[in-house]
């Protein structure tokens, strides 16, 4: 496999894993600093060098002060070492005396968060993050040293989207055990953002430390403001990713709704830049229209653009609104689109798997027994 408020990390190992205070905030982050008191990072890691958690760690090696290091992990070791060759070899590259010998591959998430005062993970979802902090709490974690502050508890952020349900129990198994505080940021904004250091993060998380001292919001926040540019506190344990579902939920009708709102337009003859413009300047303009158009020479660097290669796969966007269906019906929610766009998502997996969901259009093309047809979307 991001500051007001007094917070001190002792010169002990930070660690992260990775494959907020007021809400909407978008203050950037200090490079070292989260208080008016002087503190010290040494050691920094990163597990999950997915298509999302690559250019976070990238961001975060060239964010935290030089002399830090920063540790990453993932279950392919190779892609690990390829990262701290070429990330390393590109930050000394930049001038940063150092930076090349400043990122170790570590061998399990365990020896990390023994070393470690913050772990944060993005793992691909629910089995992947249970097996690692299964891993992690068992047996249980040795205290963090006791030269750190009460203020500074072992935290746990955890950016993978799962569902809310295990999320808590997760967190609950974290608090039980004393083995530190837990809470869910999962984000938004995808590869691009990942890539722009742009995402935004929904966090859930009590207002406050397990000792009622300080807002455990406010010392989250810098730290995801290092990989994102906002970051909205949704409210308590689960919450984030509470919101997280209900807005993937959102984007896999929207998509879906995209590519066949473009595949009509073009089918009763409109040219599908025409179409596009008059979308995305008009009610039914969305992310899926305007940001990850599925139509070729519309929305540059999208992922229509390199044949659908890259950015959110086809199985992650089924995932994800697996999750948001699980969570509606331990709620008693009623998703009356859902079902039908489940469909979708697997018969496009069967043809296009390992594509961005924006495939959508593609396969909805390829059904249509029309004869004119984009000239834009092959």
């Amino acid at each position: 496999m991001r500051a007001g408020v007094l917070i001190r990390f002792s010169p002990s190992r930070l660690c992260m894993i990775g494959n907020g205070g007021l809400t909407g905030s978008t203050k950037p982050a200090a490079r070292r600093d989260f208080s008016a008191t002087a503190a010290t990072w040494a050691t920094w890691g990163f597990i999950g060098l997915g298509r999302m958690g690559y250019p976070m760690a990238q961001n975060l090696r060239a964010k935290i002060p030089e002399s830090d290091t920063l540790i990453v992990h993932d279950q392919n070791r190779e892609l690990a070492q390829k990262f701290k060759e070429e990330v390393g070899i590109a930050a000394a590259g930049a001038g940063a005396k150092g930076k090349g010998n400043a990122i170790e591959v570590s061998d399990s998430p365990r020896e990390l968060a023994e070393k470690s005062e913050v772990i944060i993970s993005v793992l691909p979802g629910p089995p992947h993050v249970k097996s690692v902090f299964g891993h992690i709490l068992h047996p249980r974690l040795s205290p963090v040293a006791e030269t750190v502050s009460a203020e500074t508890d072992r935290l746990f952020i955890d950016c993978s989207t799962i569902d809310p349900t295990s999320s808590t129990e997760i967190a609950n198994a974290v608090h039980s055990s004393s083995s530190g505080r837990f809470v869910d940021a999962p984000m938004s904004g995808g590869v691009v953002g990942a890539r722009a250091s742009t995402l935004t993060f929904m966090l859930g998380c009590p207002t406050h430390n397990s000792n009622g001292d300080g807002k455990l919001a406010a010392r989250v926040t810098p730290i995801l403001q290092l990989m994102g540019s906002k970051v909205v506190h949704m409210g308590t344990s689960g919450m984030g990713l509470a919101g997280k579902l209900a807005n993937n939920y959102l984007l896999a009708i929207s998509n879906i709704a995209t590519a066949e709102a473009m595949n009509l337009g073009i089918g009763l003859g409109l040219d599908p830049v025409q179409l596009a413009n008059l979308i995305n300047g008009s009610s039914g303009q969305c992310w899926s229209s305007k940001i990850n158009n599925p139509i070729k020479g519309i929305s540059p660097g999208a992922p229509a653009e390199r044949d659908f290669e890259g950015g959110f796969s086809v199985s992650l966007m089924k995932k994800d609104l697996g999750l948001a269906m699980k969570a509606a019906r331990e709620h008693g929610v009623e998703l009356e689109l859902a079902r039908r766009a489940e469909d979708v998502y697997e018969d496009v997996e069967e043809e296009e798997k390992g594509k961005d969901f924006s495939v959508v259009y593609r396969w909805l093309e390829g059904r249509s027994t029309g004869g004119n047809r984009s000239r834009r979307g092959r």
